[in-house]
């Protein structure tokens, strides 16, 4: 090897909650590795994959080593550890955080959501993400971000200047990989049941109100939602939200969990006031489900015309948007088939490309 290194943080493999941004993180390091292997690319340079040590790990990597250092965990070791441990490498972060000190850096910043919709999240983490994007955009080498909306935004509230950030679509392609399992239906008591599938949120942006409100209606009277992920009906209730009877908290699910609901549900419903890209749609329709969405964020961005949209606040439209896949057959096949069209623009392959062209600009700048 010619003795250069490519570090990329690894923070994002320890700590118990995994959340989109981390799968995004993970994909495209698998992604990239393989693109390096198959192409054999760049073998001289040394891809390195930086660790805490309390993190997972990862899966089969054939370019790239896993190393662990450092003393500390989490955010002290990203800003204290990983600094030192990539010294004058050229360090790429897909997480959002990066170290603050680091100068030769390329930065993932997937959304300003911190700053458009603070009250979604605890205090102190808006306080300290409205301080940390904006330096670690201003020092980053190059700003990633993953729709033409969220670079527009990350303009608006001062965290990156246009000229230096390149969107990177994320891919959609790893739902392919999960085998459905069936035995959620029955776990759920869904069998013989209509259900329009959800992600379960108290963030003010999810906009969860409004299912809740759509599926008090009596037109939706016979239908279920399943919330999936972390949260359950007295939180959402202590929340100020009125739940029907008709709305299942599954909890957290699989991958392949997750493909069965997508498999028998009538649509997902993704009614999130503002999204830095929007997986859920994608995936949903990807695997052959139809998404309801709101008309927000980067959502009509990366659906087009392949997703139903209902006004964000408009229960009794949700209600009616869903009903109409529910008894229309011929409205819900031609959506399932634009869905599965629009999801196969977006691949992990693609955005390994990318992002692999990015990193070799940067290391050009530096020669």
């Amino acid at each position: 090897m010619s003795g250069e290194r490519v570090v990329f943080n690894g923070k994002f493999l320890s700590g118990a909650t995994k959340t989109g941004v981390h799968r995004v993180a993970l994909e495209l390091i698998v992604a990239l590795d393989r693109l390096l292997e198959q192409r054999d690319l760049e073998r001289d340079v040394d891809w390195v994959l930086m660790c805490p040590r309390d993190a997972d790990p990862p899966p089969p990597l054939k370019r790239f080593r896993v190393k662990v250092g450092g003393c500390f965990t989490w955010q002290l070791w990203e800003q204290f550890d990983l600094p030192r441990l990539s010294g004058g490498d050229l360090l790429v972060n897909l997480c959002n955080l990066a170290p603050l000190s680091k100068r030769r850096s390329i930065a993932m910043i997937h959304d300003a959501q911190t700053f458009r919709s603070p009250n979604s999240y605890p205090k102190s983490f808006a306080a300290y993400y409205q301080f940390a994007l904006p330096i670690i955009g201003r020092r980053a080498a190059r700003v990633l971000t993953v729709s033409e909306f969220s670079k527009q935004d990350l303009d608006r509230y001062g965290v990156a200047d246009p000229a230096k950030t390149t969107v990177i679509y994320n891919g959609v392609d790893h739902v392919a990989a999960a085998e459905p399992d069936g035995a959620v239906i029955d776990r759920l008591g869904l069998e013989g049941t209509g259900f329009a599938v959800a992600f379960a949120s108290l963030q003010a942006y999810k906009n969860v109100g409004v299912l809740f409100e759509a599926f008090a209606r009596p037109e939706l009277a016979d239908f279920r939602l399943v919330f999936v992920g972390r949260g359950e009906a007295s939180e959402f209730a202590a929340a100020g939200h009125v739940v029907p009877p008709n709305v299942i908290f599954a909890g957290r699910v699989s991958d392949a969990e997750l493909a069965a609901l997508f498999d028998r549900a009538v649509c997902l419903a993704f009614p999130s006031t503002t999204e830095g890209f929007g997986l859920p749609p994608l995936e949903a329709m990807a695997s052959g489900c139809p998404a309801v969405v709101a008309p927000c964020g980067a959502v009509p961005e990366v659906c087009g015309d392949a997703a139903a949209y209902a006004p964000p606040h408009d229960a009794t439209a949700w209600a009616a948007a869903i009903r109409r896949l529910a008894f229309e057959p011929g409205e819900r096949a031609a959506r399932v088939q634009a869905g599965r069209r629009q999801a196969a623009k977006y691949t992990w392959d693609r955005s390994a490309e990318r992002l692999f062209e990015v990193i070799q600009e940067v290391r050009r700048q530096r020669g």
